[in-house]
């Protein structure tokens, strides 16, 4: 296992489709591997692969506590119902140091595949509703800013600029 390298925006991979995975193999399951260590090591709840620059249709979320770990490895997934509204604050590791509330559903039922190749429905609500959506965004290439009105967009672009040139100060 070893810790990937995380696409900032506005990298041009973040606006590309990941492509559904034919064949779940050890390759498959490496790359599954690097994003738990790198999405650990960020930290973050969530990573999806286009994150890492790699065009394939896997995320890794956890939700859960570090003594209470609830680490989700999802190949292919998919949305299957959503219902109700929530309108969280997000944040997200290729936009770090930003954060803004998004309107998405507070409930969802989504399937996806198991690096064993299983099929699993889960229904999720709250923070792990968010996550799946998110993640599944990025799999589309769309990332949360994107989902802001027009006025929050422009406010981002000129915070975003900021937060940049701070951490290029930093360095």
């Amino acid at each position: 296992m070893s810790i990937r390298a995380i696409c900032h925006y506005p990298d041009p991979v973040l606006t590309k489709k990941a492509q559904p995975v034919a064949e779940i193999n050890d390759q498959i399951r490496t790359l599954v591997d690097d994003m738990v260590e790198t999405m650990y090591a960020a930290p973050g709840v969530g990573l999806a692969a286009p994150q890492i620059g790699v065009l394939e249709r896997v995320v890794v979320i956890d939700c859960g506590s570090k003594e209470q770990p609830e680490l989700i490895r999802a190949i292919n997934p998919e949305i299957l119902e959503a219902r109700g509204e929530s309108n969280e604050e997000e944040g997200c590791l290729s936009v770090p140091g930003y954060y803004s509330c998004v309107k998405r559903s507070a409930w969802v039922r989504a399937r996806y595949q198991t690096p064993e190749g299983e099929w699993v429905e889960r229904e999720a609500d709250g923070l792990l509703a968010v996550a799946f959506q998110h993640e599944i965004d990025h799999l589309d290439g769309h990332l949360f800013v994107d989902r802001l009105s027009s006025l929050k967009k422009s406010i981002f672009r000129k915070k975003y600029q900021r937060i940049l040139e701070q951490q290029q100060e930093q360095l």
